[in-house]
């Protein structure tokens, strides 16, 4: 395992880091990314696309994609070079993650010459924001048996159904969506994967209010929605296979917990003050505190591995799946912890409180992070299959005919 970069690595790590000095803001000491404000915060979408152009034309977008998508023809250590750099600043560049890590990705690789000319370079430069429209009521983590239809209409699609968690659909120009356009083979065999105008007719977004008060994720319906049969990514029954691709880069890409961590717990325990004097001199305190310490240790070290084996040219094994089960839960333990030490004052948020009254907001988003991008459940069975050689679940309805699938209870 390697911890220091290569003379390459380091060059590049400069050459980004003098790049965001120039045109962002570092992040405050003890800030954590994502919960107050952020994206709902007055002009955050006009600054973040006028950060997104300048990162754009300077090469730091795209970075490990080949030239001739429009990319720098970096490798995949320079851009986690570039991420973790980011990471630092008060920049908002998640609101195009799935735009830039999911869609173009996904249509570079499936799609068609006309497609890549028409969506890339508006993407990178933040021209253009994409949602995933994936998950539906109905479905849960197996995307494959999605119910939105697709109907075949001479050289369109007309799409009718209903999806779920869909982030930034209320602010989207496109999606990227899957739909089951064959009933009757089986359900990984029926599904077509299309880009769809979000201001088409018949698309109805509803925002989904969160306990935090923000709506970041919505309902999407679809009635009668017509789409181009030009706007078809790979070939009609082939949606699994393009799907996969997208799920793959969203793996790949899945970014950190935003916090609190380690660090902000510390701080917290160094501020407290309990019955019996400071929280950080209290033995149980420290020892929980130690704890965290070694779970954080242990993550840090195994992002390493993934880091090591993208510096060497290679690819990470399962250790996306690992990591992001383990900072999950890492994140609720946390928070848990901080407010059971903050006492009855922990459900206020608010400046004025202990650090900032990060715990109090980041608890009511955490329980997302054991979803997206794939659910506590499916993370586990990759672990289970690729890492232990576990047999896979059985399915009952691999061959079966969708169509044919039972649905709801029986009475």
């Amino acid at each position: 395992m390697d911890f220091e970069d290569t003379p390459e690595e380091a060059a590049f790590r400069a050459e980004a880091r003098a790049f965001l000095e120039a045109n962002a803001e570092r992040r405050k000491p003890g800030a954590v990314e994502g919960y107050r404000r952020g994206q709902d915060a007055p002009g955050a979408m006009d600054r973040a696309k006028a950060f997104q152009r300048k990162k754009a034309e300077a090469g730091f977008v795209g970075i490990h994609w080949p030239k001739e998508w429009g990319g720098r023809g970096g490798t995949q250590i320079q851009n986690v070079i570039y991420n973790q750099e980011e990471a630092q600043f008060d920049v908002l560049s998640g609101i195009f993650g799935i735009g830039i890590q999911l869609a173009m990705p996904t249509i570079c690789v499936c799609g068609t010459p006309e497609q890549r000319e028409r969506f890339v370079k508006p993407t990178m430069r933040a021209d253009i924001v994409w949602c995933q429209l994936f998950s539906e009521p109905s479905g849960g983590s197996d995307l494959a048996s999605l119910r939105t239809r697709a109907e075949r209409d001479g050289d369109e699609w007309v799409i009718n159904g209903q999806k779920i968690w869909n982030s930034g659909a209320h602010y989207s120009d496109f999606g990227i969506l899957v739909a089951r356009s064959d009933p009757n083979v089986p359900k990984h065999a029926g599904l077509t994967y299309f880009i769809l105008d979000m201001k088409t007719p018949g698309v109805e977004v509803r925002p989904i209010r969160q306990l935090s008060g923000s709506a970041h994720f919505n309902e999407v319906f679809f009635t009668n929605v017509r789409i181009p049969d030009a706007m078809r990514i790979g070939p009609v029954g082939g949606g699994w296979r393009v799907a996969l691709t997208t799920l793959m880069n969203e793996r790949h890409g899945m970014r950190d917990s935003p916090g609190p961590d380690f660090a902000e717990l510390f701080r917290l325990a160094n501020q407290l003050e309990l019955e019996d004097g400071l929280a950080i001199d209290n033995a149980g305190v420290q020892e929980k505190l130690a704890e965290f310490y070694t779970r954080s240790q242990g993550l840090k070290y195994t992002k390493y591995r993934g880091m090591t084996a993208l510096s060497r040219g290679g690819t990470p094994g399962p250790e996306s799946s690992i990591i992001k089960v383990v900072a999950a839960n890492k994140l609720q333990d946390i928070l848990s912890y901080g407010l059971d030490l903050i006492g009855m004052a922990g459900p206020a948020m608010g400046e004025d409180m202990p650090v900032a009254g990060i715990f109090e907001e980041a608890l009511l988003y955490s329980p997302a992070l054991r979803i997206a991008g794939g659910t506590d459940e499916i993370m586990r069975n990759i672990i289970a299959e690729r890492v232990l050689g576990l047999p896979q679940d059985v399915r009952v309805d691999k061959d079966v005919p969708f169509r044919e699938i039972p649905t709801g209870s029986r009475g």
